[in-house]
């Protein structure tokens, strides 16, 4: 679940670099402390780096910037993201055929 919650960040951050923290947490649904530790974890991993705006009013809004490393473990993340959920996928397409088969095998609807 890290690496998806990973993959998620980056990926927000890849599109919309200038997010902040409270709207990074909301487009994620979890809450500000979260986002802002998930924010750290990369940060110190070297994947984001965070920059001030420097022609901005408000001197702690932060541009948030995906490093070299942190292009790689988005592509590298996307790939295992994929990878678990065409399994989760076909999980379902299984158990949704045993569920017909249940279903026409028992008594007729009402």
């Amino acid at each position: 679940m890290v690496d998806e919650a990973s993959y998620r960040i980056l990926s927000l951050l890849q599109q919309n670099p200038e997010l902040t923290q409270r709207e990074l947490a909301q487009a994620l649904g979890v809450s500000l402390g979260k986002a802002n530790y998930c924010l750290r974890a990369l940060l110190d991993k070297g994947w984001l780096k965070a920059e001030n705006f420097r022609r901005s009013d408000n001197k702690t809004a932060y541009l948030y910037v995906l490093t070299p490393k942190g292009i790689s473990a988005r592509a590298r993340l996307a790939v295992n993201f994929l990878k678990r959920k065409e399994a989760e996928y076909e999980a379902l397409v299984e158990e949704i055929a045993r569920l017909r088969k249940e279903v026409g095998e028992g008594s007729a609807p009402d």
